[in-house]
């Protein structure tokens, strides 16, 4: 068409452009020409504002991110569509409850935008609603509507987020998330006791099933909760222990007579009431560490005496084998054939 110039955003007169040295930011920028980079003057509108598209006649058609509509006289908001930028929202629900999902993506509806909703959870991502239809494990749990996704009622598995895309001709328009988080009371936790003995730096280890919402943790000596310091309390002050309210771990270090008690840990978070683990006792004793080293060198002493005697009496030979006299050894060597007229006493006495 004579003077019209093809732009991004449908057919334009050059002389409703303006000239700019510098592509200007979140702005609709159109083709270079030989003299600099042209735009729109309505260029950049926030994301809530309708978006309004003056440079063509009211008889012209335009696309706007590729979808095709007709251009009002100047001044006339057009657009339904967000703004294409992510945005991004938390949303608390308890479990067993109903929650909505708004799509801030989309604004109202436009016939020729496609809807698309996603779940992801960790590294995996799961389809909602896809090609104008809920997906079949949805089908009965979710209502769509062009703006939102409501649920009759969640449950912890249903923590995580949730995406939704509208997208028009191929290309991408908008995208906003929502960040479910759905609150899960704790459950009862198990503390797990020294039997017997405790020994110095055993912890006291907690189990909880998993929460979406992290608890935390309390610890109670025959009925009175532990400080986190102990020198903070006159009653813990002889005790030596740390102790960990996210996780739960109550570590003695040394340990003493004075931590005989009996215990129990509570979990609570900002949803239902605070659960309490199962009462044991843990006994633990004073350890005579000096009593201990003076036993083990005494030993030690006891059995170097030892030795060194087993030692002196075999060089004084007192274990060399002895025989008396008359078990001495007599051997006896053949006469040897002389004449009878010679007689010699060849019988010979070795020791």
């Amino acid at each position: 068409m004579p003077g019209l110039t093809r732009s991004r955003l449908g057919w334009t007169r050059p002389e409703d452009w303006e000239r700019t040295e510098q592509k200007p930011s979140r702005s609709w920028a159109g083709q270079e020409w030989p003299d600099g980079i042209f735009r729109l003057p309505v260029v950049a509108v926030p994301s809530d504002l309708l978006v309004a598209v003056p440079a063509a006649p009211s008889d012209l058609p335009v696309a706007l991110w590729g979808l095709p509509v007709t251009s009002p006289p100047r001044g006339v908001p057009t657009a339904a569509l967000a703004a294409a930028q992510v945005t991004s929202e938390d949303q608390e629900v308890p479990e067993h409850k109903p929650v909505e999902l708004r799509c801030a993506a989309f604004r109202s509806s436009s016939g020729s935008a496609r809807i698309e909703w996603k779940f992801q959870r960790g590294s995996s991502l799961a389809l909602i609603y896809y090609g104008g239809e809920l997906t079949e494990p949805y089908r009965d749990r979710v209502q769509f509507s062009p703006t939102s996704i409501r649920f009759g009622s969640v449950t912890r598995e249903d923590s995580g987020k949730y995406i939704c895309e509208v997208v028009g001709d191929g290309s991408h328009i908008a995208k906003s998330e929502v960040n479910l988080i759905v609150q899960v009371p704790p459950g009862k936790p198990l503390a797990q006791g020294v039997p017997g003995l405790a020994s110095p730096g055993a912890p006291l280890p907690v189990s909880l099933s998993h929460v979406s919402t992290p608890p935390t943790f309390r610890w109670y000596k025959d009925g009175t909760e532990l400080p986190q310091d102990p020198k903070s309390s006159p009653a813990f002050r002889n005790s030596s222990y740390s102790l960990d309210p996210r996780t739960g771990e109550l570590v003695f270090e040394p340990v003493g007579g004075w931590d005989t008690g009996d215990y129990h840990c509570e979990a609570s978070n900002n949803v239902g009431s605070p659960q309490k683990s199962d009462v044991f006792r843990m006994e633990a004793s004073e350890v005579n560490v000096g009593g201990i080293v003076a036993a083990v060198v005494l030993l030690l002493l006891v059995l170097g005496l030892a030795a060194f005697g087993v030692w002196f009496a075999h060089r004084r030979g007192y274990f060399s084998k002895k025989t008396d006299a008359g078990g001495k050894k007599v051997i006896y060597s053949q006469p040897s054939q002389r004449s009878e007229g010679e007689f010699k006493q060849t019988s010979s006495f070795l020791v």
